[in-house]
């Protein structure tokens, strides 16, 4: 692997676009990097780009862009694509105020302070009666201008005139290409004004020579845009408030049990697999594991958006950054740091964050010609004035160029997406849905048919042995030995039915089971193997065919369990009806999802009859049963090329291809590794309510896009307008750069107080 020495983006040299330059091979993401590059190579291979060229892993380096993912980068700094501050790409938690903003406020305070007198003097050109036209002289004034104005252009706006410098050398043109060309003109031109005030027309001088300045825009501009940045990054911070307060729920120090009973205080850091820990009334769970003593209720609204809490006994999970109630409780840790659920939330959503909405295309579409469009627009705004303009035609030309460079500013275009996407995530993490990328989090919200397994999605996924039959020829056999043979095999098996026989067998006494050779699995039908010599196969009809068990197979699927059987040496020996109970949840669920318009199909590979009589229940009319995994993934196939955009959920291992073919993966958090990795959205609870507030935060996260997208595309298309002067003629209204400024900077915070709204949305 190898990086894009434009964007930064991690490429395969196999399937990259490659250029030579100086007898080196160069390779790239895409053809807009290669022509970029192409035209000015030495750009992208200086070291003060910063950006990370022919590195091994994208491990090594520690800030990203919020709004380009693709650019990393050893340490703090700006984004030499859009200008944005950079954040940490593994999210921690906060020891200390953000550097950036500190010197933000403190460059803005700076700003203020020298920037009032600026406005001041200004009132002059309004106020005629202003005093100090009277006290000074304009050139006099000017020169106070000069004096104040600098220290504000120079130093409190440094940072905006370096990332406008590097987005020109970059060629990546953004909004702070327009800050500095827009503060710089009204700048230069002023500080000429006041030098050399006799190299201008006289239609420029006042009675007394003076020239015009602009000191008071350039700095107004400047203490505004610093402003705008300010807020821009405490809104950014509240927008990472989620991973934060995930981050604060995990404990700092954990109570340890030594093995001569001794307890002591130890970090969370030092914590090792198989640790015995106390946990004491009122405490967080410290890390993952399971109770190893005593009892307690515990509170894991936390993953489940569940308030009411949860009763543990012996053997029981908890979950590290749970809150314990009343009891106290010995554990046993079963994982440790990056290996915790509370972890792999942080990952997930950082990730998810950090990831691209397809309706982010757009935005970068129109922001690829949008500043150079801004810049020609600009210039024939002064072409207009100069041509069409009344005197002094040069001063107007100028200002309103300069209003048009400043109220351009594509930021709001650029926060639309990316804000609104990382409030969200952060809200589904709280509420117990963990969404994987923000391309599954727009999909969501367009989904129209929702594909559910059977066990552990529409039901407990902890079926029970109901009914054991023996057949009538296995007359040496009992029911006992049945289990014991049956749960031998399965034992080898991570089916939930597999476990469901083998907790029957034990609770009939079964101590000891017996070893397996020969020990084969045959999707989608069953096992098999040999056990002291005899062929044993546990399976359904597929794997073992009984005309002798018709008939009490066909009453046990009418009542919804479902059937197994117990095959010796090839001939039927045993069947065993096992019960799922439907989740309570389950019925509401679906009621309600149908009702938002989403037909809800169910898939399974139990037996047909069984399926019908559970879908029945449930309120479910499409069913497709008896299916293997590849069936199931040619099922989601058959229903997208009807039109369909389909979600899948599911838990099991036999579900992973068909969450992967499914337009959006939904797995139950109760499921296999897989599963969850196969799959878009993750419910940590395993409840299908977790669907319906999967469903409504997607339907609330593009809503707050197309609204964030509609405001800085109406805001550019009336606001540049206005600034270069088309209401002049009819009303003989101009936009002041001072006023554009501020503008543009309420834009941008407008754009994240929106995205913000994202936290109060009910799931």
């Amino acid at each position: 692997m190898t990086k894009d020495p434009v964007c930064g983006m991690t490429v395969d040299p196999g399937d990259a676009y490659q250029a030579d330059y100086n007898g080196t091979t160069y390779f790239f993401c895409s053809e807009s990097c290669v022509t970029r590059f192409e035209s000015a190579p030495s750009a992208y291979l200086g070291e003060s780009l910063r950006l990370v060229t022919n590195q091994p892993s994208a491990k090594d380096h520690d800030y990203t862009c919020p709004m380009h993912p693709e650019v990393r980068q050893l340490g703090p700094g700006s984004c030499p694509i859009c200008g944005m501050a950079l954040e940490p790409v593994e999210a921690a938690v906060q020891t200390g105020p953000d550097p950036e903003l500190v010197d933000m406020t403190r460059r803005l305070k700076w700003a203020v302070i020298l920037t009032i007198p600026l406005l001041l003097i200004a009132m002059g050109h309004i106020i005629p009666a202003w005093p100090l036209e009277r006290i000074v002289s304009g050139s006099t004034l000017n020169w106070i201008q000069l004096v104040l104005a600098t220290p504000v252009v120079l130093w409190a706006g440094f940072p905006l005139f370096q990332r406008g410098y590097w987005s020109v050398k970059n060629m990546s043109p953004n909004m702070f290409t327009l800050i500095a060309l827009g503060t710089g003109v009204a700048y230069l031109f002023s500080v000429f004004a006041t030098l050399l005030p006799g190299t201008f027309p006289v239609s420029f001088q006042s009675h007394e020579g003076a020239v015009s300045v602009y000191f008071e825009a350039a700095a107004a501009i400047i203490m505004l845009v610093l402003l705008g940045q300010v807020l821009e990054l405490r809104a950014r911070s509240q927008t990472g408030a989620a991973i934060r307060a995930l981050l604060d729920l995990a404990p700092k120090e954990a109570r340890q049990v030594r093995v001569d009973g001794s307890e002591e205080d130890i970090p969370v850091e030092h914590i090792q697999i198989g640790s015995k820990l106390r946990v004491r009334p009122g405490e967080k769970i410290p890390v993952d594991g399971f109770v190893a003593e005593g009892a307690s209720s515990i509170d894991e609204s936390m993953i489940s958006g569940e308030p009411i809490p949860v009763e543990k006994t012996v053997g029981d999970p908890v979950t590290g950054g749970t809150v314990n109630g009343t009891g106290s409780f010995l554990m046993e840790a079963k994982k440790v740091g990056k290996d915790t659920l509370l972890a792999q939330i942080v990952r997930l959503v950082t990730e998810a964050q950090r990831s691209r909405a397809p309706i982010q295309r757009i935005a970068d579409r129109v922001s690829a010609y949008f500043v150079p469009g801004v810049i020609v627009v600009a210039i024939l705004t002064a072409v207009a004035w100069i041509t069409f303009g009344p005197e002094p035609r040069y001063v107007y030309a100028l200002v309103n160029a300069v209003a048009v460079l400043i109220i351009a500013c594509p930021c709001a275009l650029g926060l639309a997406t990316p804000m609104s996407i990382m409030v969200g995530t952060g809200k589904g993490a709280h509420s117990g849905v963990l969404i994987k990328n923000a391309e599954a989090l727009e999909t969501f919200a367009k989904v129209d048919t929702l594909v559910i397994d059977k066990t552990g999605t529409l039901t407990e996924g902890r079926p029970e042995v109901a009914s054991v039959i023996l057949a009538l020829q296995s007359r040496d056999l009992t029911e006992t030995e049945a289990l014991r043979l049956a749960a031998s095999l399965e034992n080898l098996s991570e089916h939930p039915l597999a476990a469901a026989i083998v907790r029957a067998a034990t609770k009939r006494g079964v101590r000891e089971l017996s070893s397996v050779a020969d020990f084969q699995s045959h999707t989608g039908k069953g096992i098999t193997g040999r056990i002291d010599g005899v062929s044993v196969a546990v399976g359904n009809a597929k794997l073992v065919e009984s005309r002798e068990f018709e008939a009490q197979a066909e009453r046990l699927r009418s009542t919804g369990q479902t059937v197994m059987y117990l095959a010796l040496n090839g001939k039927p020996a045993a069947m065993f009806g096992l019960a799922d109970p439907i989740k309570e949840s389950t019925i509401e669920a679906v009621s309600e999802l149908q009702k938002n318009g989403v037909q809800v199909v169910m898939l399974t590979g139990d037996h047909k009859a069984t399926a019908d009589v559970v879908a029945g229940r449930i309120g479910i009319s499409e069913v497709y049963a008896q299916v293997s995994p590849t069936e199931k993934t040619e099922a989601v196939k058959r229903l997208q090329s009807q039109g369909r955009l389909v979600a899948m959920a599911g838990d099991g291992i036999n579900d992973a291809p068909a969450l992967s073919q499914a337009d959006v993966g939904i797995a139950m958090g109760t499921g296999t590794d897989v599963a969850i990795q196969s799959a878009g959205v993750t419910l940590v609870k395993g409840d299908l309510r977790g669907i319906l507030r999967a469903r409504h935060l997607s339907l609330a996260t593009t809503r707050n896009i197309r609204q964030n997208l509609f405001f800085a595309f109406v805001y550019n298309l009336l606001g540049v307008p206005i600034a270069a002067g088309v209401l002049y003629p009819a009303f003989g209204l101009l936009l002041s750069p001072v006023i554009a400024s501020a503008a543009m900077s309420l834009s941008s915070v407008s754009v994240i107080a929106n995205a913000l709204r994202l936290r109060r949305v009910q799931l």
